[in-house]
């Protein structure tokens, strides 16, 4: 998930807000189509998501450290499990499967799996 994180900010910058600046950090040029307060809450969501993405991963690495079907253990997997499978459905049903992050999350969510019932 960290990694998935990295890759979606840099991807994000790059691809997307680089031509949505005119200056400063924050971007805040959205064409005839999205307002500048508009501009702000995507970039702002943007990176959020990225930040959730880093907690994923500390919460996975905790996760691996405790005693396996534990109580704690068992409702961390679970809710893994389904937030993964969650956000990978609303991916890939909101982009029609052109954005590759359904997969991304797809796999976090089987791996979690995988290591929890293997």
């Amino acid at each position: 998930m960290a990694l998935i994180g990295v890759i979606h900010t840099v991807l994000g910058e790059v691809l997307i807000f680089q031509r949505m600046r005119v200056k400063g950090v924050v971007p805040t040029k959205g064409g005839e189509v999205l307002r500048e307060r508009n501009v702000r809450i995507l970039w702002a969501t943007w990176h959020l998501v990225t930040v959730l993405g880093f907690l994923v991963a500390v919460v996975i690495v905790h996760l691996i450290r405790m005693p396996a079907g534990s109580v704690e253990s068992r409702l961390l997997v679970v809710s893994l499990i389904g937030a993964m499978l969650a956000s990978s459905l609303l991916v890939l049903v909101g982009t029609r499967g052109r954005h590759p992050g359904w997969a991304g999350l797809l796999v976090v969510a089987l791996l979690v799996g995988a290591g929890a019932y293997a």
